[in-house]
């Protein structure tokens, strides 16, 4: 016995990766069914072994089924989540739009799968976004070993994330330069991406602070500890799948490298490869369909007294968003719901 699974916003980049992460760790599925808007009706998806054909999410009756996961935006998941959840569905979302409200759980299973069981509140779950998700993976361990005051990130973060124009944007821009007359003027992004890097995700808030960097600071603040100082510069970068981070820790007590590096080796969803020798690190290219949070350049900071830096790397479509919404079903249906 399993549970009948939703998956709104199966055509999109992170809906086909919840389909094969589903089926990958091979979930206990009774049912699945594939919803998309109306002009992707009918595509088909994969599912396993197993083809799906797209259902309309318009109208949809989600009475029956246990758990939806949605990757279809804020505007869409503020329409649709609300009609799930009422019906009984746990609603897990991708999206932004509930990640700040006090009521909803905003999870990472590695680090507070105890929050799970908030989801009585409002039957939804909120997924963090995706920079955040592995920043915190990596954080928690040394948190509890000796608290962290105060954080500095540097993202550098993948074109997949901004969605499929985002990876189109790229690949065109790329061919372009190379044949005169077929430059590619951006579009998605406010400035050229190949072979650049752009310091701006998101919008603009009146401190100089873009949405994503703050995303950043209040996520792990709820997900992880409140009293954390956190500070981001968040940057796009001409790689199209897997985010990269350059840490900045500071802690209230001295933490040696070396014990941060046993530390990180027996954390859950870790995979620590950190020689200090050409090729010692893992880079985006590496992590791309993998499931861990990979962290490498593990150091002392010596410019203050107890600091660490570290180079943390994950598939954003994955760990970053899929994986993550997976991994608080699984914790869901361990700790609080009955399977079918």
């Amino acid at each position: 016995m399993g549970y009948k699974v939703v998956v709104a916003g199966a055509t999109g980049n992170v809906g086909r990766e919840m389909l094969n992460i589903l089926a990958e760790r091979e979930f206990p599925v009774d049912e699945i069914a594939a919803l998309a808007s109306r002009r992707s009706l009918g595509t088909e998806v994969s599912f396993g072994d197993k083809t799906v054909k797209t259902k309309d999410i318009e109208g949809f009756d989600f009475t029956g089924w246990d758990i939806a996961l949605f990757a279809i935006g804020s505007e869409a998941t503020k329409k649709y989540a609300p009609i799930a959840a009422s019906q009984g569905c746990v609603v897990i979302d991708n999206s932004s739009l509930y990640r700040y409200d006090p009521e909803i759980p905003l999870v990472v299973p590695e680090v507070n799968p105890d929050a799970v069981e908030m989801y009585k509140n409002k039957n939804i779950i909120a997924n963090p976004n995706c920079s955040t998700a592995q920043m915190v993976v990596a954080l928690k361990p040394l948190h509890d070993r000796a608290k962290i005051k105060r954080v500095v990130v540097s993202t550098y973060q993948s074109v997949s994330g901004a969605g499929k124009d985002g990876i189109d944007e790229l690949w065109d821009q790329t061919k372009g330069l190379y044949v005169p007359g077929q430059e590619v003027a951006p579009k998605k992004f406010t400035k050229q991406i190949a072979f650049n890097v752009i310091p701006h995700i998101d919008v603009f808030l009146e401190d100089g602070q873009t949405k994503e960097e703050w995303k950043m600071v209040a996520e792990t603040k709820k997900i992880l500890d409140k009293t954390i100082k956190v500070t981001a510069t968040c940057v796009r970068v001409p790689v199209f799948v897997g985010h990269s981070e350059s840490v900045n820790i500071e802690f209230e007590e001295f933490l040696d490298e070396d014990e941060a590096r046993d530390i990180l080796r027996e954390a859950p969803g870790v995979m620590v490869v950190d020689k200090r020798e050409p090729g010692g690190y893992v880079t985006p290219v590496e992590c791309v369909g993998d499931y861990a949070t990979f962290i490498s350049r593990i150091r002392q900071d010596s410019t203050i007294d107890n600091g660490l830096n570290l180079w943390c790397v994950s598939d954003n479509l994955r760990k970053g968003a899929a994986l993550n919404a997976v991994q608080i079903a699984e914790t869901l249906g361990n700790r609080c719901l009955k399977k079918g």
